[in-house]
């Protein structure tokens, strides 16, 4: 049987490549320009409490903080469409078996919720790594096809949810960041995976407008490997995501691989400080490194750090690092006829604080990065979304319902 569903699924997808070539083109019936990513998960349930719908209803969690005032005050800070991260992992659990409808359903309100503030909303399916007490992640949908292909029906059954919606108030991004084809070694797995997601969302919901992106973090660089004539319909927004120099925006980042965890007290820009004031702080973290990393790693480390601040510590070379990735997008668009106003940055931001780390970024350095960003992405004509609302991210909140400084919300507010 798996030779004939393979060859059906082929089929069906052709097909609906065939109707986009015979329809007659339409822009895009989705446009936006200043957005706010909400939080995804706040009190992270683990998979085995899914069943209990007093713990995962309201559905995406941020309903459970958020209300009405909220989101209008959004809108009069100079938002005009949130960014609505949508865990999928509960919608393949099987402990939500018996709320599944209820889950689709929830998320179908607080889309309206969200317009009824006077924003529009992309609705993201936005995976992140299973561990601990969650099975279903990035990983598994990505290299198990059965997974894949449970993944693929809820991207179907989700349009299908948003389908009667008003297209010009949602739009419908089809996985957030895929992590696939990040290796150099020639293989290319997304673009047909993207086609099937694409099949599948467009044979639910024939008038919205679908977000996609390149593999590998939706960095610029994947984006560039996307041909877009492969998926003929103009009704689609691309999207990629941007948080240059990654030394400086995931300062003590814990998840972040086993590098950056080390690093915390670096100014934006590096010359905001003088010399010596930032000569201490790149020596305070070479001491980290030498008491705390496996000291098979401390050299690599350490001459990691020492590259990194090579490439930006001039203001030209600082602003060659973050011009880079919209320079290789707008290029992208050009060649492939793609308008600016049909790309999105989805995701970019500067971190305020980890997760049980005790050093908070000074506001300060975070409104100057997100200023700094949100005028290339509008020197390009492209719109935007900051990451988050709240959490390790927060311009808003940070943790425990807690407000942030609001330097980085003043330079929201200052656009309107």
């Amino acid at each position: 049987m798996a030779p004939l569903t393979a060859m059906i699924k082929s089929l069906m997808a052709a097909l609906l490549v065939l109707m986009a070539l015979v329809l007659p083109g339409q822009a895009a019936t989705f446009t936006m320009k200043r957005g706010l990513n909400l939080d995804q998960w706040v009190t992270w349930p683990g998979e085995d409490q899914w069943g209990d719908a007093r713990t995962i209803l309201p559905y995406p969690e941020w309903r459970k903080f958020l209300g009405d005032d909220d989101l209008r005050a959004l809108k009069e800070a100079g938002f005009d469409f949130l960014r609505m991260p949508v865990d999928p992992s509960p919608f393949l659990s099987d402990q939500t078996t018996a709320l599944r409808h209820d889950l689709y359903a929830s998320v179908l309100d607080s889309v309206r919720m969200i317009n009824r503030a006077g924003l529009k909303v992309i609705v993201d399916m936005h995976l992140i790594p299973a561990g601990g007490r969650r099975k279903i992640g990035m990983a598994q949908v990505m290299d198990d096809p059965r997974t894949f292909d449970r993944y693929v029906d809820m991207v179907r059954k989700m349009a299908r949810t948003l389908a009667g919606e008003d297209p010009g108030q949602v739009a419908f991004e089809l996985m957030n960041e895929p992590i696939v084809d990040c290796d150099s070694d020639g293989t290319s797995l997304w673009p047909d995976r993207q086609r099937e997601l694409f099949a599948a969302a467009r044979s639910s919901a024939g008038k919205l407008t679908l977000v996609l992106t390149g593999a590998c973090y939706s960095a610029a660089s994947s984006l560039e490997k996307i041909d877009p004539k492969a998926i003929p319909d103009d009704n689609v927004i691309w999207t990629f995501h941007s948080y240059d120099p990654f030394l400086l925006t995931h300062q003590g980042a814990t998840w972040a691989g086993d590098f950056i965890p080390y690093v915390t007290g670096l100014p934006y820009p590096l010359d905001a400080v003088p010399n010596a004031q930032l000569d201490v702080a790149l020596d305070t973290i070479r001491a980290r490194i030498k008491a705390e990393a496996p000291w098979t790693r401390q050299s690599g480390l350490l001459a990691y750090l020492d590259e990194q601040v090579a490439r930006m510590d001039s203001p030209d070379k600082l602003l060659g690092l973050m011009d880079a990735p919209f320079k290789r997008v707008e290029a992208w668009a050009k060649a492939n006829g793609i308008k600016p106003e049909n790309i999105t940055l989805g995701e970019f931001g500067m971190i305020r604080q980890e997760y049980g780390n005790a050093y908070v970024m000074p506001a300060p350095y975070r409104a100057a990065y997100v200023k700094d960003m949100i005028a290339r992405a509008e020197a390009h004509g492209f719109s935007w979304s900051v990451w988050s609302y709240g959490g390790a991210f927060g311009i808003v909140d940070a943790f425990n319902s807690d407000k942030v400084e609001p330097d980085v919300m003043d330079v929201i507010r200052s656009l309107h």
